[in-house]
């Protein structure tokens, strides 16, 4: 009996610990999926200190410009701003870039 109390007392009766340590699992996951991701998808520029422009969607309707200028990100929608404005527009053409770097602009 008395062997079963010694044993007995170190062990933890409290059940909300089972629930803090699978808090603990659950934050460690998703931080390892925010990671995952972030990587996946090279979004590692918004971590950098670093201006710069990334295109989505290019030519297409649903076309977002996303600029980041020291820590504040803008996010430019055309297809928004224009009808906002009352300003209409429409693609006139198409610039490419060539691996020496210049640029040149195609009329449609």
């Amino acid at each position: 009996m008395r062997r079963r109390r010694i044993l007995g007392q170190g062990e933890d009766s409290d059940p909300m610990s089972v629930v803090s340590n699978l808090f603990d699992v659950a934050m460690v996951f998703a931080v390892a999926l925010m990671v995952a991701l972030v990587s996946r998808y090279d979004m590692t520029e918004m971590f950098s200190q670093e201006d710069f422009t990334m295109v989505k969607n290019p030519g297409k309707e649903n076309m977002e410009i996303i600029t980041k200028e020291g820590d504040k990100i803008n996010r430019y929608t055309p297809s928004e701003d224009s009808e906002s404005s009352g300003n209409k527009g429409k693609r006139v053409g198409t610039a490419y870039q060539l691996e020496n770097g210049d640029i040149i602009y195609v009329p449609e």
